[in-house]
């Protein structure tokens, strides 16, 4: 081991080191080391506290373009809303019943909430999502239509083991009349207001509609009343068939289909339900009353009877709205 001696350090010598490097060099270099290695952690720091910063920015910045990203598509949505509600309600309004044409003018008890001459079947449909004064029929006959055709699946799809075919059929013929009436008399209240022309059309559609209902409703009690009497049970179907089909030529003419006769088509149709009195007195002579009234469905016919003749005379006498004029225009008319 070399020892440095001691006037080396105050003569302007410098001294070796004993790798052979001068004091001075060493610490240069040690300098050199720890500004590179303080240099080196602060840099690492640096870029720490630089990742730290930029991550947060970026979390903010995103965040910041995300809320106005969503405030864009909201605007854009309410927009498109509102066009779209623009587009739909656009084009017409309800009117009064004095600004209706002649051949609209059905019911001079409404007074308010009436659909103008539309003149294009798309427009007739979209009113279906209108408040006027066919809404509630529309509705509640829509509604009808599509339960009873459920109904006619149901009995369909019922195996021969639960169900016959002649059963099928003869519960398939009142369903089918029940569709038929609910789905024309649908599609009148929907497209009456396109023209005169179309409005006759299903004026007339919807009365069928009322007499295929009427003669599909006494074959159920028919078939079953007689079921053991096959000539009675032919003859009735058959009076019931051909009083219907008077019916329905009666309400395709277009003489009857105006509003002045509506007094004699509610007629036409409650002589057709009072032409199942005949049948039903026959089967309850034949049968005995209470074994008509609890086997035979004698109770539910006379319901139907009533329901019926109650419904043709409350659309003859136009109540409630000729009791409340102005309140009904909407609902329940």
């Amino acid at each position: 081991m070399t020892v440095v001696k001691p006037d080396s350090l105050t003569s302007g010598k410098s001294s070796k080191t004993p790798t052979g490097g001068s004091w001075g060099e060493v610490s240069a270099q040690y300098s050199e080391d720890y500004h590179e290695e303080a240099s080196g952690s602060e840099y690492l720091n640096n870029i720490q506290y630089s990742e730290d910063y930029h991550e947060e920015a970026f979390g903010c910045s995103e965040y910041l373009n995300n809320i106005q990203l969503i405030e864009k598509v909201q605007a854009m949505a309410n927009r498109a809303e509102e066009v779209a509600r623009h587009l739909w309600m656009s084009g017409w309004e309800v009117v009064n019943f004095h600004r209706l044409p002649a051949w609209l003018k059905d019911n001079d008890m409404l007074l308010h909430g009436h659909r103008p001459q539309l003149n294009n079947v798309w427009a007739c449909l979209k009113s279906i999502f209108r408040i006027h004064t066919e809404t509630g029929n529309i509705w509640t006959h829509l509604i009808g239509c599509f339960s009873f055709t459920v109904i006619l699946i149901f009995v369909l799809s019922q195996p021969s083991s639960l169900l016959q075919w002649q059963d099928k059929l003869v519960y398939s013929l009142f369903i089918v009349g029940a569709v038929c009436c609910l789905g024309f008399s649908c599609l009148f209240h929907t497209i009456s207001c396109h023209s005169e022309h179309v409005a006759k059309i299903m004026n007339k559609l919807d009365y069928t509609g009322i007499a295929v209902l009427t003669i599909g409703s006494f074959v159920p009690y028919l078939y079953y009343s007689f079921y053991c009497v096959f000539w009675a049970k032919v003859f009735y179907l058959a009076l019931i068939g051909v009083l219907g089909i008077a019916a329905i030529i009666i309400s395709m003419s277009s003489k009857f289909a105006t509003p002045p006769y509506r007094p004699l088509r509610a007629g036409v149709f409650i002589a057709l339900g009072l032409s199942g009195v005949i049948p039903s007195v026959h089967s309850t002579i034949l049968n005995g009353f209470w074994q008509s009234v609890n086997h035979l469905s004698f109770g539910w016919l006379v319901l139907m009877g009533v329901l019926y003749i109650s419904g043709a005379s409350i659309y003859a006498a136009r109540v409630p709205e000729r009791c409340f004029r102005g309140h009904f225009d909407l609902w329940v008319s």
